[in-house]
């Protein structure tokens, strides 16, 4: 069983609940505009984790017949109780257990980066029938600049986080955590040189911002609860990596720091004290054709 993403890397409650927010219904026509593929069709997700992309596809393909695929086995089996409809297997994205053709569609979201992009590339068109349509979603640099109530830090926590960097630096080579980076003139590149063709690209912006008019007060809550969740699972990590360098005591105190930050944060957006945090990923969609 491989478990180092979800363990070292992502939690499940922080990759679920962020895909969630930024694959939610309200996005649907932007995607859907953009991906351009038929319902009906037989569509494989690679790099699936907790399948929350593969269960808004359901929802805006009913026909469609999804397949998710995932390294790691901890996301596999959490997709797998959350999103009945959909298929799920552990496996590897360079070396995908498909025959030849099996799909018209395949769709990746931040997963190109941390995998070879010959052996990334080369099994997808391999599985796509000719005229499939291979989707490639890589995260861009977008905006995030969080409430100062939640991005202050003491010197204590400082001084933990350096002690234990090294450590994560080492997991992240192991993991191969963004070995293969490509800019946005050098994806749609590799693509065409893999064999695809017709690629374009398009670029969507997610805009998360709690404060926002019109944001309804349920979807600012949650906004909010993810990234609670992203700083806790980051806790987690970080006893799971390195334990033997963090004492107990000092895991519950920099837990008790972080959960009273967000604690006031809540607070402030009850009260309506606008703190104009947001959040704004910027999507680069690579489409290309087999």
């Amino acid at each position: 069983m491989n478990r180092d993403w979800s363990t070292f890397i992502q939690g499940i409650g922080t990759l679920h609940s962020s895909r969630t927010l930024r694959f939610s219904d309200e996005f649907r026509e932007m995607y859907m505009n953009a991906f351009r593929i038929p319902d009906g069709c037989r569509i494989l997700e690679v790099g699936c984790g907790t399948g929350a992309l593969a269960a808004s596809l359901r929802r805006w393909y009913p026909a469609a017949r999804i397949t998710g695929l995932d390294r790691d086995s901890a996301f596999v089996a959490f997709a797998r109780e959350r999103c009945p409809g959909v298929r799920f297997v552990e496996g590897d994205a360079t070396a995908l257990a498909f025959p030849d053709g099996s799909f018209d569609v395949t769709i990746s979201n931040t997963v190109a980066e941390h995998v070879d992009p010959a052996r990334f590339f080369a099994e997808q068109y391999r599985v796509l029938r000719p005229g499939g349509v291979c989707l490639t979603l890589s995260a861009r640099r977008g905006i995030n600049a969080p409430a100062p109530c939640v991005d202050e830090q003491t010197d204590f926590e400082r001084g933990i986080w350096d002690r234990v960097s090294a450590r994560f630096d080492e997991i992240e080579e192991r993991v191969g955590m963004r070995k293969y980076p490509m800019d946005e003139r050098e994806y749609p590149l590799c693509m065409e040189e893999h064999g695809f063709r017709n690629v374009s690209t398009e670029y969507l912006a997610v805009d998360l911002t709690p404060d926002a008019p019109g944001c309804p007060r349920s979807r600012a809550r949650a906004m909010i609860e993810a990234e609670r969740l992203s700083a806790l699972d980051a806790l987690s990590a970080l006893e799971a990596a390195a334990g033997d360098l963090v004492s107990g005591e000092e895991l519950a105190r920099m837990r008790a720091l972080a959960g009273g930050r967000f604690d006031k944060r809540l607070a402030l957006y009850q009260a309506g004290e606008r703190q104009w945090d947001t959040s704004v990923s910027l999507t680069m969609i690579l489409r290309g054709e087999k």
